[in-house]
C-alpha cells in the first residue's frame, strides 16, 4: 500500500507541474494592450484571429484618456498600446520620465475643423471662439491647420512644437480655448468651430466629410503625426512585440480601415 501511495503521490506531483507549466506558457502567450475605443480598439479586434493562430490571445483594455495607456504600460500592466502618435509619446517620456518607444506606425488621422455655432470659417467673426486641445502636441498639430486656413500665423519655426504664444497675426482677435481633446466634441455647441483629433471626432458619430477644413495629405502633420503601436524601450524585438505588429501591419487590416472610416483614419503601411 505504501509504494502505490507513493506512485500515487509521484504522480500527482508531476501531473500538478505539467499544469503548472502550461498555465505559465499560456500566460507568456497573452498579449495585453491598451487602446482608444475608436478607431484602436476597433482595428485591433480585426487581428485577434489572426493572433490566435499562433497561439497569441489578444487582451484589448480600453481607455479614454491619453496619460493611463502610458502609464499602465510603463508600469507594466499591459504589454503594449496603441492611442497615439511619436510626437505626443516623445513629449510624455520628456515630462514624466518614462521609457517607452514605438513598435510600428500604424495609421494617420487627419485632423479636422468641424463647425459649432458657425457653419464655415469664411462665417468667423471678430472674437469667435474656436477650441483646440490643450495637450502640447496636438494643440501645435490644430494651430498648424488654422493657419493653413488662413486664420491665424505663427511664428517662423514654431511648427510641432507651437502653442498660443507662438501667434504673431490674429486679424479677426480669436479667442483660442484650451480644452482636453476628449473634451472637444462635447462643446461644439458653445464654440464658433473646433479643431477634432480624428479618433474622438470618429467616436463622437462625426465623419470627415462633416469637417469644413482638414489636414492637407502632404502637410507637415501627415509627415509626423502617424498612430504607433507603442511598447516599453528594449521590448520592440520581442516575440510578443513581433506578433502584435506583424498581425496590424496586415493586409486585411488596411482593407479594413479603409472600408470603414471613409477617409477619416488613413493607413501609413
Amino acid at each position: 500500500m505504501k509504494k502505490i501511495s507513493v506512485f500515487l503521490t509521484g504522480g500527482l506531483l508531476a501531473a500538478a507541474l505539467l499544469a503548472g507549466c502550461g498555465a505559465k506558457g499560456g500566460e507568456e502567450k497573452a498579449i495585453k494592450i491598451g487602446a482608444s475605443p475608436t478607431p484602436h480598439a476597433e482595428i485591433l479586434e480585426v487581428v485577434k484571429e489572426e493572433l490566435a493562430k499562433d497561439g497569441y490571445t489578444l487582451e484589448i483594455i480600453e481607455y479614454n484618456d491619453y496619460v493611463l495607456p502610458n502609464t499602465a504600460l510603463q508600469d507594466g500592466e499591459i504589454d503594449a498600446n496603441y492611442f497615439q502618435h511619436l510626437p505626443y509619446l516623445e513629449n510624455f517620456n520628456e515630462e514624466n520620465g518614462t521609457d517607452l518607444v514605438s513598435a510600428a506606425n500604424v495609421h494617420f488621422e487627419p485632423f479636422g475643423i468641424y463647425p459649432g455655432r458657425t457653419a464655415s470659417l469664411d462665417q468667423l467673426t471678430e472674437g469667435a471662439k474656436i477650441a483646440v486641445p490643450n495637450d502640447t502636441t496636438n494643440e501645435a498639430r490644430a494651430l498648424l491647420l488654422l493657419e493653413a486656413e488662413g486664420l491665424i500665423k505663427l511664428k517662423e519655426g514654431a511648427g510641432i512644437t507651437a502653442t498660443v504664444v507662438d501667434i504673431v497675426e490674429n486679424p479677426l482677435n480669436l479667442e483660442i480655448v484650451e480644452l482636453e481633446a476628449a473634451q472637444i466634441p462635447r462643446v461644439l455647441p458653445d464654440v464658433d468651430v473646433a479643431t477634432i483629433n480624428g479618433n474622438y471626432a470618429v467616436e463622437a458619430g462625426y465623419t470627415l466629410a462633416d469637417a469644413i477644413a482638414v489636414e492637407s495629405a502632404e502637410s507637415l502633420a501627415a509627415q509626423t503625426y502617424g498612430n504607433i503601436i507603442a511598447v516599453r524601450a528594449g521590448e520592440e524585438s520581442s516575440e510578443k512585440t513581433k506578433a502584435l505588429v506583424d498581425a496590424v501591419l496586415s493586409e486585411e487590416v488596411k482593407a479594413f480601415i479603409e472600408s470603414t472610416y471613409e477617409g477619416a483614419v488613413v493607413p501609413v503601411f
